[in-house]
C-alpha cells in the first residue's frame, strides 16, 4: 500500500544536456524505502547514485538536467510536480540530507552556530502556533542538536567556524543540521567517505543510533560494502543508471545473483589472506554512448546476444529478491 512507504522512485529517467550531446544517465531507476526502514544504495563511482538523490531532494538544475519519464513519490506526495516554494518547504523539514564532504557543505566564512541557527528558523514545526521561535528558544534549540550528537562544549562549537574544528566535529554539526528540524526521511551520501576509519565508524554508529531512536526512514549511498552490511536492513545494487539488484541486506551477501553484484563483493579486500581481489574488468561507460541493451553487458563474463538486444526488467528469483539480468528470464524470455 502507498502510506507504507516514504519513498518511491518508478521507472526513472535523467538525462542531461553536455557539449557532447545528451548523457543519458538514469535508466529507468525503480526502488522504494518503507517508513522506518534503512535501505542502501551501492555501485562504483560514477553509477549514478548521487543523481538518483538529488533528483529526490529537488535539487537537480533543470536545464541542463532533463526529465523526460518517472515519478518521485516522497510521502504520498510526487516530487517533480511540486513548486519551488513546496520544494523550499520540503527539504530539511520532511527530508533531510547529510552531505560526504563537510568541508564543502558548511559555509567556511560563517560561524556553525549561524548556519545551525538558520536551518532551525526554517522550520515552523517546533511551535504549537507556527509562529517564530525566540532567540531564546532557537539557542537552545542549537545547543541540544549539539549535545545531542555528542560534540563537547556546544556554546563554543557555535561561536567557532568550520575550518576550526576536526573531520568528525564538522561531520557530526551536519548531522545535527540535518537531524534539528525531525526530518522523516534522511539521505545519507557517503557520510564516512572524508573521514578515517576509526571516526568514521564512529560517525555510522552515532547516525545509525539516532536514527533507530527517532524512527527516521533512512537511504544511505555508499560504494563501501561493509557500510551497506552494518547499517542496513535492504540493499539497491546500481550500475550505470540501472537497479541491477535488490533485496534484504543479508540474503544478498549471502547470495548475490547478478554478475555485477557477484563482482562488486568478489573486489573487497579480505583480511583473511589469499590472493588479491581482481575487480572487475573495464569500466563505467560513457553516458553520452552508453551501450545497448544491459549496459553491463560489455563488463559481463557470462553476456548472452540478447543483453546487448534488449534491456532486462527486475525479475523476482526468490521472495523479496529481485534481479535485472537475463540469467534468471524464464524458458523462452531470453530467446
Amino acid at each position: 500500500m502507498m502510506d507504507q512507504y516514504m519513498l518511491e522512485i518508478r521507472d526513472l529517467h535523467v538525462h542531461f544536456r553536455v557539449y557532447e550531446g545528451i548523457s543519458r544517465v538514469l535508466d529507468g531507476v525503480s526502488l522504494d524505502v518503507r517508513k522506518g526502514e534503512r535501505v542502501g544504495l551501492a555501485g562504483e563511482t560514477g553509477c549514478g547514485k548521487t543523481v538518483t538523490m538529488k533528483t529526490v531532494m529537488g535539487a537537480l538544475k533543470i536545464p541542463p538536467a532533463i526529465i523526460p519519464k518517472g515519478e518521485v513519490i516522497l510521502d504520498g506526495q510526487n516530487v517533480l510536480k511540486m513548486s519551488a516554494k513546496q520544494l523550499l518547504q520540503m527539504k530539511g523539514t520532511k527530508v533531510s540530507m547529510i552531505f560526504q564532504d563537510p568541508m564543502n557543505a558548511l559555509n567556511p566564512v560563517f560561524a556553525v552556530g549561524t548556519q545551525l541557527f538558520d536551518v532551525i528558523r526554517f522550520s515552523k514545526r517546533h511551535t504549537s502556533n507556527g509562529g517564530k521561535l525566540s532567540k531564546k528558544e532557537i539557542l537552545n534549540r542549537a545547543i541540544a542538536a549539539l549535545d545531542e550528537v555528542r560534540l563537547p562544549d556546544p556554546k563554543r562549537i557555535l561561536n567557532s567556524y568550520p575550518l576550526e574544528l576536526s573531520g568528525g566535529m564538522r561531520q557530526r554539526v551536519l548531522i545535527a543540521m540535518a537531524l534539528v528540524n525531525e526530518p522523516s526521511f534522511l539521505i545519507a551520501d557517503e557520510p564516512q567517505t572524508a573521514l578515517d576509519v576509526t571516526i568514521g565508524a564512529q560517525i555510522l554508529d552515532l547516525l545509525s543510533e539516532l536514527v533507530r531512536t527517532k524512527g527516521i526512514s533512512v537511504l544511505l549511498i555508499t560504494h563501501n560494502l561493509g557500510v551497506i552490511q552494518e547499517t542496513t536492513e535492504r540493499v539497491n545494487i546500481m550500475y550505470a543508471g540501472q537497479v541491477a539488484e535488490t533485496a534484504p541486506t543479508a540474503l544478498l551477501f549471502e547470495n548475490p545473483k547478478h554478475p555485477y553484484s557477484q563482482g562488486l563483493l568478489a573486489s573487497v579486500p579480505r583480511l583473511t589472506g589469499g590472493e588479491i581481489a581482481e575487480g572487475i574488468r573495464g569500466m563505467v561507460p560513457d553516458y553520452t554512448a552508453v551501450p545497448s541493451g544491459c549496459r553491463f553487458h560489455p563488463r559481463c563474463d557470462h553476456v548472452m546476444p540478447i543483453c546487448s538486444q534488449k534491456k532486462p526488467s527486475l525479475l523476482l528469483v526468490e521472495p523479496n529478491h529481485l534481479v535485472g539480468c537475463w540469467l534468471y528470464a524464464k524458458e523462452g524470455e531470453a530467446e
